[in-house]
């Protein structure tokens, strides 16, 4: 799964986000924007006393030379973590470290050199020269965001279906009379490559304005070997191609594929898929991160998610899978026993389960909306207008997207 230390950055226009990120040197993506008057003080961990007035990297007294970008003055900077955590948990989750008038400096190579307050930044690089520079009064700059579950290769589309489950559907009667993932499974195999990426750029291209610098994409939607390494190639494709972070998914036991019993599938993942995907990997054509399964009632029992995601493991693909979804499976259990990166969904979880991804330090990826839309609520949450809060969306220090209705950026 992608770590904090990514460090990519958001930049907001109004009250809520902006972003900065990096552990030591950490590669520069995040976010600008505005702020409410009672934003919180100058520095803000768990609650902590404001330190000495400080860059939080160890330099010079004086920094010279020339650098990509300088975020100056901006009314808080969010560092998430500060005493060089991998992450926050339990309360201490509630207490971002956050500096206020704070600067921050991204070298040449895309990683941040200096994050501090605004004077003392000033002081040390008073003989540097900025490729850019952006005035950030007013503002937060956030860590970007990490979208950590994303179905995103896909041809077709399901809306009609939403009839089916206002008239009282389940996910289950919808897949087993064909539709839902079968049915996106259909028309993705018949798309192109190029179909494919052309749709694929272009949600990525939204995920990046609306302020997510890392996603996790998974393919799923072909069941196949051919259609998987096609979704496969079109995600690398991606990874080559822009500047959003990938962490790819290999996802082909997304469903059981028509024609096939769970058993035949799962013979057909271990014994062909995966082969083929360590030879492409050793290769340097596919490079895949992750494996996933849905462990589900009706899809992949227990036992055969075992034997798929050990045999993901054994050719080095980290476990991020679905499970406890719809029913309780155990699944949060089995994926603490082979050491899971992160879990999605969990809706049907038990307290032993919590308790054994606690101790396995397994990350649980939460969709609530995805529960919503399941469980047929009338009532189905619309969010939305967050895109116009953001002024500047910045990769390994380059502005890979600026809102031209948000102020005008100071630049020299």
């Amino acid at each position: 799964m992608p770590s904090p230390s990514d460090g990519r950055l958001v930049s907001k226009g109004q009250p809520g986000q902006g972003q900065s990120q990096g552990r030591g040197q950490g590669q520069a993506g995040g976010a600008v924007g505005s702020l409410p008057s009672s934003a919180p003080g100058d520095f803000e961990p768990n609650g902590g006393h404001p330190p000495r007035r400080q860059s939080l990297c160890s330099l010079p007294r004086a920094m010279a030379g020339r650098h990509r970008l300088l975020l100056e003055n901006a009314q808080q900077l969010v560092l998430v973590c500060a005493r060089g955590e991998e992450y926050l948990q339990r309360q201490d989750a509630g207490s971002l470290a956050v500096l206020r008038d704070a600067s921050l400096v991204v070298g040449l190579d895309g990683c941040i050199k200096a994050v501090g307050q605004a004077d003392v930044i000033r002081n040390q690089f008073s003989g540097a020269t900025f490729e850019r520079v952006i005035d950030c009064s007013g503002k937060c700059v956030l860590p970007g965001l990490v979208d950590a579950h994303t179905h995103p290769v896909w041809a077709g589309d399901r809306v009609h279906e939403f009839a089916m489950k206002l008239a009282g559907a389940s996910y289950m009667e919808i897949h087993e009379a064909g539709g839902g993932i079968h049915f996106t499974v259909e028309h993705t195999r018949k798309a192109t490559e190029e179909e494919l990426f052309s749709t694929f750029k272009h949600r990525l291209e939204r995920m990046l304005r609306t302020g997510s610098t890392l996603v996790e994409c998974k393919s799923g939607y072909g069941l196949n070997l051919e259609t998987e390494l096609k979704m496969l190639r079109v995600i690398e494709r991606a990874k080559q191609c822009m500047d959003i972070g990938i962490s790819s998914t290999y996802c082909g036991a997304h469903s059981v594929p028509k024609g096939k019993t769970a058993a035949e599938a799962t013979d057909d993942i271990i014994n062909n898929h995966l082969p083929k995907l360590k030879e492409l990997k050793l290769t340097g054509e596919i490079c895949v991160n992750n494996i996933d399964v849905f462990c589900e009632k009706g899809v992949f029992d227990l036992e055969s998610t075992r034997r798929i995601l050990q045999a993901g493991k054994d050719i080095g693909l980290q476990i991020n899978f679905h499970g406890d979804e719809l029913h309780p499976m155990k699944s949060a259990e089995l994926g603490a026993e082979l050491g899971a990166r992160a879990i999605s969904h969990l809706e049907e979880v038990t307290d032993e389960g919590i308790k054994a991804m606690a101790r396995a330090k397994c990350a649980a990826v939460l969709l609530p909306t995805t529960a919503y839309m399941l469980r047929w609520e009338h009532l189905i949450y619309q969010f939305g207008g967050h895109e116009a809060l953001i002024s500047y969306v910045i990769v390994k220090g380059k502005v890979i997207y600026q809102n031209e209705r948000c102020e005008t950026m100071i630049s020299y």
